[in-house]
């Protein structure tokens, strides 16, 4: 069955110049790559322009050793038109950080915590970024690829 090319076409050409990395179509499912400097920008014309107004869940990938080696992914979710789109975007620097969303889904305040949480990604402009699941002085992010794997005493 597939996308229809025409409404990739439209929401590729609705992007800001230089915004879009790549996008890819797998089992009828659209993922954008988006250059982090423009993500703000990109996920507001997705919630204003395409309705996209679910944010289903938001999470982070580690691709240790390399480098840049954290991509933020958030899965969004359009009801007018029963669309789900897949939007990945590098968190760069030490510490790794990219922007919050929080003002664009406020369901985005606890899966940032939580991502902060596990992985240590900060969320520039986040209201609230303290750990949601484990105790604050918990030493390190459990679901980073280099935190042991039998824990820490």
């Amino acid at each position: 069955m597939g996308i229809q090319k025409d409404y990739i076409d439209r929401l590729v050409s609705a992007l800001p110049k230089g915004s879009l990395k790549e996008y890819v179509e797998f089992r009828d499912q659209l993922t954008l790559r988006i250059d982090p400097d423009y993500l703000l920008d990109v996920l507001r014309i997705l919630k204003q322009e395409f309705e996209f107004m679910y944010l289903i869940d938001l999470t982070a990938v580690d691709y240790y050793p390399k480098e840049p080696r954290f991509e933020v992914v958030y899965h969004l979710w359009c009801h007018r038109e029963n669309r789900f789109l897949r939007v990945k975007s590098l968190a760069l620097g030490d510490p790794p950080s990219i922007p919050s969303v929080v003002g664009l889904w406020s369901t985005a305040n606890w899966h940032e915590r939580e991502c902060y949480d596990m992985f240590g990604i900060f969320f520039e402009g986040h209201p609230d970024l303290r750990r949601i699941l484990l105790w604050e002085g918990f030493d390190g992010y459990p679901l980073r690829k280099d935190y042991p794997v039998e824990g820490r005493e």
